[in-house]
């Protein structure tokens, strides 16, 4: 009998807070704006400020208030993983029990766990500059 053991459940805050947080890696020491971030990599702008808002609470952003004000990084991009990012927006990625869908979210599970931010940064930058999303 299946009990929803080993489900994954990843909604769209995962995606779009990794393009976000790959789009601050580029410029890890200057603070920008929600709105700038958002226009570059098409996002909703209302949608994305509530996903920095969990992210900073998470402690995975920080913020600067004024006029030179906006989002950087609280951490460098290669200590925070994808994982991290999805669990904080989406919760746990279960891998509990031992059948094929257990076995699926523990093997995603150990990708974004071995993905770093950095990791998506350089992947966009090999791949010629512009986002791409590999999680």
């Amino acid at each position: 009998m299946w009990k929803g053991r080993g489900v994954i459940s990843i909604t769209s805050k995962s995606p779009y807070a990794v393009s976000a947080l790959t789009e601050l890696a580029r410029s890890p020491d200057h603070p920008v704006p929600v709105g700038e971030i958002a226009r570059r990599r098409e996002i909703p702008s209302q949608f994305l400020e509530q996903l920095v808002a969990t992210l900073r609470r998470g402690g995975v952003l920080r913020s600067q208030r004024g006029v030179k004000g906006g989002y950087t990084l609280a951490r460098a991009a290669d200590e925070i993983t994808v994982l991290e990012i999805v669990e904080l927006l989406d919760g746990p990625l279960n891998a509990e029990g031992s059948d094929v869908f257990a076995d699926s979210a523990a093997a995603a599970r150990s990708v974004l766990a071995s993905t770093t931010i950095a990791d998506c940064l350089a992947r966009e930058q090999s791949a010629g500059g512009g986002p791409m999303y590999y999680i």
